[in-house]
C-alpha cells in the first residue's frame, strides 16, 4: 500500500509542475499582449511632414500564439529601441526673400519656431540641382525664437532662384526627428 501512495503522489507532483508551467507560460502571454497593446496606442500615426502624409503603410495587428510568442517578443524589444518621438512643426516663414546683391542681408527673410511647437528646429537652403552643399545652414531656432534679415552662406549670380528649405524638427541632444521641406523663392536683385 505504501508503494501505491508513493506512486500517486509523484505523479500529482508531475501534474502540479506542468499546471504551474502552463500557469507561467500563461502570464508570460498575457503580459506580451499588454505590451503590445500599449505600444501600438502609443505608437504614433505617421505623421511626420507638415502636410500630415506618411510613407508607412497601414499596419495591422500581429496575433500572438505559442508558435510564435518568442519572435513577437524579440520584435517589440528592437521596436522599442527604433522608436522616434513625434515632432510636429507648424510653418511660420516668408517665402519669397529679396537680396539686393549675392552678398546682402534680405530684408524680407523671416523664419520662427512658434511657442506652440513640439520641438526646436534648424533648416538648411539648397538649389533644386544641388542636395548636398547648402546656400545657407541656420543656428538652431529654440520653440517661441525667429531669425529675420538672412545672409545666404554662398555668393549667388543675380537672378530668380526656386530653392528648397529643409527643417530638421531635433530632440533635446539635437537628433534629427524628423524633416519637412518647402520651396522658397530667393531673388537676387542685382
Amino acid at each position: 500500500m505504501s508503494e501505491n501512495k508513493k506512486s500517486q503522489n509523484s505523479n500529482e507532483g508531475k501534474g502540479g509542475n506542468q499546471k504551474l508551467i502552463i500557469a507561467i507560460g500563461a502570464v508570460i502571454i498575457i503580459l506580451l499582449l499588454v505590451v503590445i497593446i500599449i505600444l501600438l496606442v502609443k505608437k504614433p500615426s505617421g505623421s511626420d511632414s507638415v502636410a500630415g502624409t506618411t510613407d508607412e503603410t497601414q499596419r495591422r495587428e500581429v496575433y500572438v500564439s505559442d508558435d510564435n510568442v518568442s519572435e513577437i517578443a524579440d520584435q517589440l524589444e528592437s521596436a522599442v529601441d527604433e522608436y522616434t518621438p513625434l515632432g510636429r512643426y507648424t510653418a511660420m516663414m516668408s517665402f519669397e526673400w529679396h537680396f539686393a546683391n549675392g552678398e546682402a542681408e534680405s530684408k524680407d527673410s523671416y523664419v520662427a519656431n512658434s511657442s506652440g511647437n513640439t520641438n526646436d528646429i534648424y533648416f538648411d537652403i539648397f538649389l533644386p540641382d544641388d542636395s548636398e552643399n547648402a546656400i545657407y545652414e541656420s543656428p538652431i531656432i529654440p520653440r517661441g525664437s525667429e531669425i529675420r534679415n538672412i545672409k545666404l552662406d554662398r555668393d549667388l549670380e543675380p537672378g530668380e532662384y526656386e530653392c528648397i528649405l529643409v527643417y530638421h524638427l531635433i530632440d533635446d541632444d539635437q537628433n534629427t526627428i524628423s524633416t519637412a521641406s518647402f520651396t522658397l523663392n530667393i531673388i537676387i536683385e542685382g
